[in-house]
């Protein structure tokens, strides 16, 4: 069971960016799927989540309007686009999957990175001011 998190890059602020995270060696499209990042010297963060059918989606106050998460369950693929990109997104993004389903209507469990038990590998994103 593998997730392959790409896309990454070096980008100027105000720029655009588009990771993927691909899934292979069984099908996660009942799975609740997340974007998570890592600042120099910070904690890791929660950045968005999209529930096994695509119809619910959470995001961090600081990304709301500008990045979007998606999913193609046919393709077991992640998506994250990113748009008016900010020196402060500067961080590797890591890709994860919870294969107990989280509740994203209520609570903020999906917050957690402990309830995520799949990773990806991480990919650069930089982006220059």
């Amino acid at each position: 069971v593998q997730l392959q998190a790409s896309g990454g890059g070096l980008v100027q602020a105000g720029g655009s960016l588009r990771l993927s995270c691909a899934a292979s060696g069984r099908t996660f499209s009942t799975y609740t799927k997340g974007w998570f990042r890592q600042a120099p010297g910070k904690e890791r963060e929660f950045v968005a989540t999209i529930s096994g059918s695509g119809g619910s989606t959470r995001y961090i106050d600081s990304v709301k309007g500008r990045f979007t998460i998606s999913r193609d369950n046919a393709e077991n693929t992640l998506y994250l686009q990113m748009n008016s990109l900010k020196p402060e997104d500067t961080a590797v993004y890591y890709c994860a999957a919870a294969s107990v389903p989280l509740n994203l209507q209520h609570g903020n469990s999906y917050y957690d990175s402990r309830r995520y038990n799949y990773w990806g590998q991480g990919t650069q994103v930089t982006v220059s001011s």
